[in-house]
Formats: C-alpha cells, structure tokens, sequence
C-alpha cells in the first residue's frame, strides 16, 4: 500500500492538505488566508461585563466580538483563596469588571455569536495533550485496548513528571518509547512556559499563542508511520515541516521531501479531479452502480443504485456488493 501526505501552500490565499492512499484521496483539509482556524489559540484577555444571572461573563481578548465565558469554563485557581476548598463559587465573586485572565477558545466565532472560551488551557502534540495546572493524567478514551492503555499508563508513570502538569496520551502514542513521549511532553512544557513569559510582558487583550498552521497541524494530527512520505511544495512550509519533525519526531525526517517538479503537486498526483467530484452530488461505483447524496435540512439522504451491475449470481449477491463498494464510498 502506498501512502503519502500531500501539502500544496504554493498559493498565498489558500493551503491544502492531502492524504492518498493508492493514489485515492482520503483525507483532505483546506485553508483559506483571512479564514485560519482561532479554536485552540490562547490569549491574554480583560473581563468586560459579569452576567449574574447568566452565570457568565464578556470577555475582550482582542476580537471584534466579545467571547463568552460561562462558570463551568472558570479554573478554580482563579477562585478567590477563601473559595477554593468551598466549592464553586457565584461568577460575581470571582471575576469582575477589568480583570485579566488568561483564556483559550473552545468554538470560534458563529453569525453574531462571539467565540466560547474557557481557562482550562491545553496543548496539543504529537502524542499528548498537556494541560497545565490539571492533575489529570491520562489515556484517550479513543484507545479501546486495556493491554495497550496498561502500557502507556505505565510508561508515563515511569516519566516522574510534575504533578501540576496534566495530560492526556493520544493514539499516536501507542508503542512509542519512552524517549520519544518525554520528548514530546518537554516541547510543550517549553511552549507553555514562553505562554506565561508572554503573558507578563503584553497588556490585556492580547495574542500569546497561536494554534499551528493546516500543515503542522495535520502532521500533528494525522502523520503515521506508514506513509512512504510527505511532500511539500513551498519551500518556507517545507523547512517548517523538517524544524516540526526534528524537534517531535526525528527518526522520520527523512520521509519530508520538497515536490520540485514544474506540474503542481494535486496535479501530479490527479488530486484535482478527485477534488472536483467531491461537488458532486452522484458517486460512480467501480462495478456500475451508483450513490446519490443529497442533503437536507433534517438529514442527508443516501440513495445506493445497482444501476447495471448484473455479474452477481442473484439480486442478492447484487445488493451485497453495491452496498460494499458504497460503503467504502462514503
């Protein structure tokens, strides 16, 4: 099987993202320049206006918008000293008007909605999540394995990290060693501790960290060990590519190649005929059926044709195989 991880940032207004395997588009991600995802992004932020009776409050962290921060989202350490053994207290007493807060969003800006955000800030990284001042440590639930969720707790456990630094291991974690999570976990300490340098240094509202571009993100999030490689055809994003991999995962830096061929890389690789039918409403089957798919305000509607598919042994056998090809479609 042949994998590859294709990253087309040659055009300023736009970054995409490609995963092919066998020369199939499985993955695919795009960027538009004005539109780059804010969820994630962590800001230094002043407390505008304590809704009581929303038990909220309106929160500037540099928006057009005002973010919205309900109490659940509200980390005990801002609690007031006298609070913080009593349970939680009313939003009032713990933020008003002109506080500072640091802040992360949850859900970005919708309609005339501003963005959710919260104080329970986390990293993502290759094989971990960190959240700092949590004493939460832990294995994603998407790990289902008790012998692999066995091990990595162990490994971790092994580790001695600091008992205020949370985390949460990913799948990406599995079967790493032990050099390789502590690697991992030590990159985001160092990035969460240049969060807090910043933070002393700017005056509310303001950016401290920002969420990593489409291409390192979807490193980060969906490089495997099997791909054969991962190619790049801008040359500033492709040197950004081989600084992520030679900081978080060394052993594979050879995989990150630069496309230097004059044909564009979605081309060359007949991306953007796949991309082109992804419009489309009806999907041809290898054997001659079809799919329609039509969405609707309730649901979205998948129509399966056998169309002329009649080698199967049976109407049986038909269906059987139009429902397999279909699925794989879907």
């Amino acid at each position: 099987m042949s994998k590859k991880m294709l990253i087309n940032a040659s055009h300023p207004e736009e970054n995409r993202v490609a995963i092919v395997v066998d020369g199939v588009l499985s993955e695919l991600d795009i960027e538009l320049a004005g539109q780059e995802q804010s969820r994630g992004n962590i800001y230094k932020a002043a407390v505008v206006r304590v809704e009581t009776g929303l038990q909220a409050a309106f929160v500037d962290y540099g928006a057009d918008k005002l973010g919205f921060l309900q109490i659940s989202e509200i980390h005990p350490g801002i609690y007031p000293a006298r609070n913080q053994t009593n349970g939680r207290p009313r939003i009032a007493d713990i933020l008003h008007r002109g506080q500072e807060i640091l802040v992360q969003i949850v859900k970005e800006e919708r309609g005339n909605k501003g963005a959710a955000l919260t104080t329970f800030l986390s990293l993502p990284g290759r094989y971990m999540v960190l959240m700092p001042d949590s004493t939460t440590k832990g294995v994603s639930r998407k790990i289902t394995e008790e012998a692999q969720r066995k091990v990595l707790k162990k490994t971790m456990a092994e580790l001695n990290l600091p008992d205020q630094m949370g985390y949460i291991v990913r799948t990406a974690g599995i079967g790493k060693e032990k050099e390789e999570l502590k690697r991992d976990f030590d990159y985001l300490v160092r990035l969460y501790e240049g969060i807090i340098q910043r933070k002393e240094q700017v005056k509310a509202p303001a950016q401290l960290y920002q969420e990593s571009n489409l291409a390192i993100r979807s490193i980060r999030d969906y490089f495997s060990t099997d791909m054969d490689e991962v190619l790049v055809d801008d040359e500033k994003v492709f040197n950004d590519t081989k600084d992520f991999f030679a900081l978080v995962m060394p052993e594979h830096g050879n995989l990150v190649k630069r496309h230097r061929e004059r044909r564009p890389i979605f081309s060359r690789y007949q991306i953007e005929e796949q991309i082109d039918a992804l419009s489309r409403n009806q999907v041809s089957l290898p054997s001659g059926g079809s799919i329609v798919i039509d969405p609707t305000e309730a649901l979205v509607a998948i129509d399966v044709n056998s169309g002329k598919m009649s080698s199967e042994s049976g109407i049986e056998a038909t269906a059987a195989k139009t429902n397999l090809e279909a699925a794989a479609e879907v």
